[in-house]
């Protein structure tokens, strides 16, 4: 398992405007991708001005295999929240399931 750890710059003001736009676009696309898992999104308390967007994975290979073509039209299909997000990328060690 792989996890994309985006960190998008939302002012606190915005983030239900932003959210709003965000599960109409990137969430909805995502859910229909071949080896997506799910997807957070996590607020820091100490910095309410940043979004961080977890999407875990099944394979790397399923996440990239995306046409960049299809991932333009999702993100233009942001709008004016369309923002420069920092990417982080982990492997799953371990997972401990209830």
């Amino acid at each position: 398992m792989v996890v994309e750890f985006l960190t998008f710059p939302v002012p606190r003001e915005l983030r239900d405007q932003w959210m709003a736009v965000e599960q109409q676009t990137w969430s909805r696309f995502l859910a229909r991708q071949t080896g997506f898992v799910d997807k957070q999104l996590w607020v820091e308390r100490e910095a309410p001005d940043e979004v961080h967007a977890v999407i875990r994975w099944s394979d790397e290979a399923s996440w990239k295999a995306i046409p960049g073509d299809e991932l333009a039209a999702v993100d233009k299909a942001m709008g004016h929240f369309r923002g420069n997000a920092q990417l982080r990328v982990y492997d799953v060690l371990a997972e401990v399931l209830p």
